[in-house]
């Protein structure tokens, strides 16, 4: 559980850091992604989520929350797209190390990257890059560890969606304009029965989403910017969605903090 009087590292002095880190060493980064998700919601979406779920995680947790990195890499389709400014490859996970090697200087031995973005393309090198260095770091995104959505979505996980929407609703409700809400979205440059989508559990003979070049450029496709149903979004399905993203990450968490102890470095080199 929380011992600290904030949250957010930001919010904390140098001494208040090192004081925590002898309670719990283990430190979450945030990180979303500025990005359009349709006339209906605004483009720091992303990074509201990853906030919101992180926030939840260490309230209960009682793990440390690094400053929030609202900038993201994308997928090949998503460049170009007004409203989106996405960060190269390269820059994302030297940043990603970065952070890792800075608040390991406090004392954090164990990180977990929280994703609200589909990165997979850099938050998977950053991991390894990191653990030939010998620290210990997890990163995972929400939506896929909700196999099979288990919150009665109706549709599954795309973009500016019935799931994303639901979460924006139930987390930053100011920000939404449902009045201008539509469905809409792209044909895949292959069957789409051979592609995972996100948050679904695989089958025989299906690539993940990212394992290829299987979309056109949004910035061409889209003329809305949304891929998915959030004209299905309510609040319920939102809060649905938090909590089971948060209880899973939880678990996963207050596992490592069992496992390896404040003080403890996990073997990793």
């Amino acid at each position: 559980m929380l011992k600290r009087k904030h949250l957010w590292w930001d919010e904390l002095s140098k001494e208040e850091i090192l004081e925590d880190v002898k309670n719990c060493d283990m430190a979450i980064l945030p990180i979303g992604a500025t990005e359009q998700h349709g006339p209906h919601c605004p483009c720091g979406c992303d990074a509201y989520n990853a906030k919101g779920l992180a926030e939840k995680v260490a309230e209960k947790t009682g793990a440390m929350l690094l400053p929030l990195l609202p900038y993201g890499s994308h997928p090949y389709h998503h460049w170009y797209m007004p409203g989106t400014i996405p960060l190269g490859y390269e820059t994302h996970t030297n940043v990603l190390c970065d952070i890792i090697r800075g608040a390991a200087n406090a004392g954090y031995k164990k990180f977990f990257i929280l994703s609200a973005h589909g990165q997979v393309s850099t938050t998977l090198v950053a991991v390894h890059k990191l653990g030939l260095e010998g620290y210990f770091t997890l990163s995972a995104h929400w939506y896929d560890l909700l196999r099979d959505n288990q919150t009665a979505l109706e549709t599954p996980m795309t973009h500016a969606d019935e799931a994303e929407t639901s979460m924006a609703l139930y987390l930053y409700p100011q920000y939404i304009d449902m009045s201008k809400a539509v469905d809409d979205g792209g044909e895949c440059l292959i069957n789409d029965e051979f592609m995972i989508k996100p948050g679904m559990t695989p089958k025989p003979g299906q690539m993940y989403h990212f394992e290829g070049t299987f979309a056109r450029p949004e910035y061409i496709e889209l003329k809305s910017g949304v891929i998915g149903h959030p004209t299905l979004a309510t609040v319920e399905k939102g809060e649905a969605i938090v909590e089971k993203a948060v209880s899973l990450i939880s678990d996963i968490v207050e596992d490592v903090m069992e496992r390896f102890p404040a003080g403890v470095q996990p073997p990793v080199k």
